[in-house]
């Protein structure tokens, strides 16, 4: 009879025991894995591209002279037709005054001109002079008052010149150049400014090698300095210069304080496979990279070489191969 109470005391604590420590009773879950199989991503070609201005014009003087007044300097926002600079030649005003001194001796010799033929027609009516001298009086009156217009044209020729001295901004944008200073005397034609304007873009130049796998409207990674932005690839050029193709690409968010500035660019030239990992599954020891693969005879350890980081996962160049489980934290 003494035993029973014993052999409750022992059941009573193994129960106890089963309680406390169920690991010792339940075999543990089977930890998650996941199969690696090979997916396919853009390869990329990292080249420069220059920030460029989409219209780069020119503002040219239109007489040529003295630059007397400099508007403008290199940075600038300028808006279509603003001054930028004025050019003066003295001798506008001399010409000018030459042809005003000739106009009233022009008009002198018309007043003496529509008198004679006053006179001339008083005698034809007489029958003192013939008709032939009026004919003669007649012409010479046409001739002078088409002097006269001839001469007002050629006045206004150069008043207009002289007004043309002002150098104006063919296009809304920025000031990019500046080659001539105050003072300079500019020839016809002469650029006094470059006007950067039409808004900015990327220009590329790849290696002609890669010019069968570039698409037009392919998205672009650009580092801006402080971020990585998209682009999209807008125009391809179909004249390769100096073994590149030139291409433009479209970015939103482009930085341009500073024009011609250069910027990492990574360009889509293709696809290839690759292994793909999450980043939790990497246990780095002593500067190694080990991932955790379940095998038939349980869990091992696998020393891996990683590629380029991609959202979330890594991938994994050397270590692994398709189908292979990998363990997950």
């Amino acid at each position: 009879m003494r035993s029973y109470p014993v052999r409750f005391a022992a059941l009573f604590l193994a129960t106890a025991l089963t309680s406390a420590m169920p690991g010792l009773a339940v075999p543990a879950a089977r930890a998650a894995t996941l199969v690696v199989n090979p997916v396919t991503i853009p390869e990329w070609k990292a080249v420069y591209g220059r920030v460029e201005a989409r219209d780069t014009v020119p503002a040219r003087a239109r007489i040529g002279g003295t630059l007397v007044s400099l508007e403008v300097a290199e940075g600038d926002t300028v808006s279509a037709g603003q001054t930028l600079a004025t050019v003066r030649d003295d001798k506008i005003e001399f010409q000018v005054s030459a042809l005003d001194a000739k106009l009233r001796a022009l008009n002198a010799q018309l007043e003496n001109a529509i008198a004679e033929l006053g006179r001339g027609q008083t005698l034809v009516e007489r029958g003192v002079a013939t008709a032939q001298r009026l004919d003669q009086l007649r012409t010479q009156t046409d001739v002078l008052r088409n002097e006269i217009a001839a001469a007002e044209a050629d006045r206004q020729v150069i008043v207009q010149q002289g007004q043309e001295g002002a150098v104006i901004a063919p296009t809304a944008g920025m000031v990019l150049t500046v080659p001539v200073t105050s003072g300079a005397v500019v020839m016809p034609g002469e650029a006094i400014a470059t006007i950067g304007g039409g808004g900015f873009f990327l220009r590329l130049a790849i290696p002609e090698r890669h010019a069968g796998t570039l698409r037009q409207g392919a998205e672009l990674e650009i580092e801006t300095g402080t971020d990585v932005s998209t682009g999209r690839l807008a125009k391809i050029y179909p004249q390769i210069e100096n073994g590149r193709v030139i291409a433009d690409v479209e970015v939103d968010a482009l930085p341009t304080a500073f024009v011609d500035a250069r910027l990492l660019v990574r360009v889509p030239i293709g696809s290839r496979e690759a292994l793909l990992v999450p980043q939790a599954a990497v246990v780095t020891r002593s500067g190694l990279d080990f991932v955790r693969v379940q095998t038939s005879t349980g869990t091992a350890e696998r020393t891996v070489v990683l590629g380029e980081a991609r959202g979330g996962d890594v991938e994994v160049l050397t270590g692994l191969a398709g189908g292979d489980e990998v363990v997950l934290p």
